[in-house]
């Protein structure tokens, strides 16, 4: 079997990918969740550039008889995942923005009409 210069390449860049995802989350910038993810996408990248008739199983998985629209169809699919993710997880972080919001007005609003409770406990 030859090498082309994408099967190569492909592999490479794969694990450069993957090897700072890791490093994110040594660093904790990321989640083991968010690299596992990643992990998983570039090394599927990576595989299917070193054998690509793996993803004949895709063809008969979907039913769509070339090899190029199934990979098309199913990243299209994941991707319609992961735009989901991504909303659900803002709006997490929005439901939790207006709570600390909520709690930062509530206690503001304290220490206005109770300015002795200030000076008991300066700490806040």
């Amino acid at each position: 079997m030859e090498l082309t210069a994408y099967q190569i390449f492909a592999p490479l860049v794969s694990f450069v990918a993957i090897s700072y995802a890791w490093n994110l989350v040594y660093r904790q910038k990321k989640t083991v969740w968010e690299a596992f993810l990643w992990t998983v996408f570039w090394g599927a990248i990576a595989y299917i550039a070193l054998e690509p008739g793996s993803i004949d199983f895709l063809t008969r998985a979907t039913g769509i008889k070339d090899r190029e629209n199934a990979v098309m169809v199913t990243f299209l699919g994941i991707l319609f995942f992961l735009v989901f993710y991504i909303i659900i997880r803002l709006e997490e972080l929005e439901q939790r923005q207006t709570k600390i919001i909520r709690k930062v007005a509530l206690r503001d609003a304290e220490l206005k009409e109770n300015p002795k409770s200030e000076i008991r406990n300066p700490k806040g």
